[in-house]
């Protein structure tokens, strides 16, 4: 089965349901993930995208934070969300996709973790660092089912590698690039045998962002980038990974979320 597959963190899906369908339109993905919908649950605005011909949807939401969905024109089974930290909060949701090739499609929201990248002071950033703890223990054994093929995408919230931000030196005090958040998505991807898809397609010495805060005037002109949108995959699965594409230019787009969509084509 070959499929392409998109990642967005859309901020509001109700506010921003034009520019999902314009996405669709323009570039065709066969599933695109959703993170920070704000959405409740059961109010996921639906009616377009079954227009649009994508009639598969899971959606885990809540009123006003977080919230994340998986939109398909393909066929999905066994939807599920685990309750990372015992919040309650909505930040992932998954479901298994059957076929010549089946794998498990997981979608993330990590929490942020605030501005001051100190757990004792912090709770937010305490409770980020949580959730990538046991985010790495959950990928030993409940990512890939029965040791089948896995992706995980969305928005991680962790810039890794030094050219996943505009800065290295300036950014290593700052919360996404802070050591102690990089060696713990650095535990989450050893424990999974994870593929970073998106630096197979370009290599760490480049410069790579899918976001670009509302905080500058003029965004594109600064580029004080970070790349905190990620596609992992299971190794088969990451080999199959044809293409991979950032649609920067919906940053541009008027009322656009500061994230932009990742298109990953598998063959």
């Amino acid at each position: 089965m070959s499929f392409r597959l998109a990642t967005w963190n859309i901020n509001s899906v109700r506010l921003r349901i034009g520019l999902v369908e314009r996405v669709l339109k323009e570039h065709q993905p066969d599933i695109l993930c959703l993170q920070e919908t704000k959405c409740p649950q059961g109010q996921f605005p639906s009616k377009t995208l079954h227009e649009l011909g994508y009639t598969h949807i899971a959606e885990f939401g809540q009123k006003g934070y977080h919230g994340v969905a998986i939109v398909s024109r393909l066929p999905f089974t066994e939807q599920h969300s685990h309750n990372f930290c015992n919040k309650g909060d909505s930040r992932h949701i998954s479901v298994k996709f059957d076929g010549k090739l089946p794998f498990t499609l997981h979608n993330f929201y990590v929490p942020a973790g605030g501005d001051e990248p100190d757990p004792e002071i912090n709770e937010k950033f305490a409770h980020k660092l949580s959730f990538l703890d046991e985010m790495h223990e959950w990928t030993k054994s409940k990512a890939a089912p029965n040791g089948g093929d896995a992706i995980i995408v969305g928005d991680l919230n962790v810039a890794p590698l030094e050219n996943d931000v505009w800065n290295h030196k300036q950014l290593l005090k700052v919360v996404c690039h802070t050591p102690i958040e990089t060696e713990r998505f650095g535990r989450v991807m050893k424990a999974g045998a994870w593929v970073d898809v998106m630096r197979n397609h370009v290599p760490p010495e480049e410069k790579l962002y899918t976001w670009w805060s509302y905080r500058s005037a003029d965004w594109e002109a600064a580029n004080k980038g970070r790349r905190l949108d990620h596609v992992l995959a299971t190794p088969n699965l990451a080999s199959r990974a044809k293409s991979m594409k950032i649609i920067k230019e919906t940053r541009g787009w008027t009322q656009s979320s500061d994230h932009v969509p990742v298109i990953v084509d598998f063959a």
